[in-house]
């Protein structure tokens, strides 16, 4: 299946019959496009993230998988697509992750809006709790927000991004969910995730994990009218919780089965372990570990240089670099991306 207010976590540890430590935020959004090409073009050259990794989906490996993130992709900053053109476009609908935001300085909404601008991209300005908002879409109508409210404590500038780094966005801020009920999924994220609900504008529920604050925000849009989405390019295939190594991913994993979820086993995606499951809403979840990151089969100078494929598809590798189209890196980040 590859498938505002700032308040302390959880403690490390978990005591019989209790709650694992809080996810402490998104670790990444997996998303479903139909150009590869274009895809990159935009994330890099428009939002100025780093392409981090060229690899397959390693369920359908005569398919890309695709990765974007700040300098070394760290957890909670990698935007990643599976190259699937073979499935229609579908809007996005209930059932969904249906917004991704990303973080940015709030000083930088100007440029960020000007900048959007100027490269034909169709931006809408506006506040949300308070903090300034501009959404769009992006090439394949995924809904996309830059959110003015980042922090830097785990952010790794790219020196080779066509934006200024104190304009560079920051990771994630939020996800946002669509659900035709509010009141299942309410009562799983507080009850069973440990999220806190911390503000409501309209049918919009806003939630928090860990300590809060950037990269580990959640809304809950409900909307009862909304058709229920379907896998197809132009949506989001799930978004994935951070663990902090594999021992509390597998608690997690445990807590989940005590509540009645249906939960994968733990599976290798050789930059990170992940289990899957679906809220109450529909919506897919994974918890990935932090470790061991994408520099474990490219230095930190090279990455998205080249396919990388995970040992039990090696053997395929010759056929691949003829069957899968080829990528080019813009210019624009052509000395980190080795094009």
């Amino acid at each position: 299946m590859e498938t505002g207010s700032r308040r302390p976590g959880v403690a490390r540890g978990k005591l019989k019959g209790s709650m694992p430590e809080n996810v402490p935020g998104i670790h990444h959004v997996t998303a479903i496009t139909t150009d590869v090409q274009a895809c990159v073009d935009f994330y890099v050259t428009v939002l100025g993230l780093r392409f981090i990794k060229q690899t397959v989906n390693f369920d359908v490996p005569d398919t890309y998988h695709i990765y974007f993130g700040d300098r070394v992709g760290t957890p909670g900053s990698a935007m990643t697509f599976f190259g699937w053109p073979h499935l229609p476009w579908r809007q996005a609908g209930n059932g969904q992750v249906t917004v991704v935001g990303f973080a940015v300085p709030p000083a930088a909404l100007d440029h960020w809006a000007k900048r959007l601008a100027r490269l034909g991209v169709e931006a809408v300005r506006g506040e949300r709790f308070g903090t300034g908002v501009l959404t769009f879409d992006d090439p394949d109508r995924i809904r996309v927000e830059l959110v003015g409210d980042a922090d830097e404590e785990r952010w790794q500038a790219w020196p080779d991004s066509p934006i200024a780094p104190e304009e560079q966005i920051r990771g994630f801020h939020a996800v946002s969910l669509s659900v035709a009920e509010e009141e299942p999924s309410r009562r799983f994220l507080t009850g069973t995730m440990g999220f806190r609900e911390i503000a409501r504008e309209g049918s919009r529920v806003r939630f928090e994990t860990g300590a809060g604050g950037p990269h580990a925000v959640l809304d809950l849009l409900v909307d009862p009218s909304l058709e229920t989405g379907e896998e197809a390019t132009g949506t989001v295939h799930h978004v994935a919780w951070r663990a902090l190594d594999d021992a509390h991913q597998v608690d997690w994993r445990g807590t989940l089965l005590a509540a009645g979820r249906e939960v994968t086993p733990v599976i290798e995606r050789k930059y990170f372990r992940s289990i899957y499951f679906r809220e109450p809403g529909g919506v897919l979840f994974e918890i990935a570990t932090d470790q061991p990151g994408f520099t474990v089969d490219e230095p930190a100078e090279s990455l998205g240089s080249g396919l990388q494929l995970p040992a039990w598809h090696e053997d395929r590798r010759a056929d691949l670099k003829v069957n899968l189209p080829a990528i080019a890196v813009p210019a624009t980040a052509g000395r980190a991306a080795g094009a």
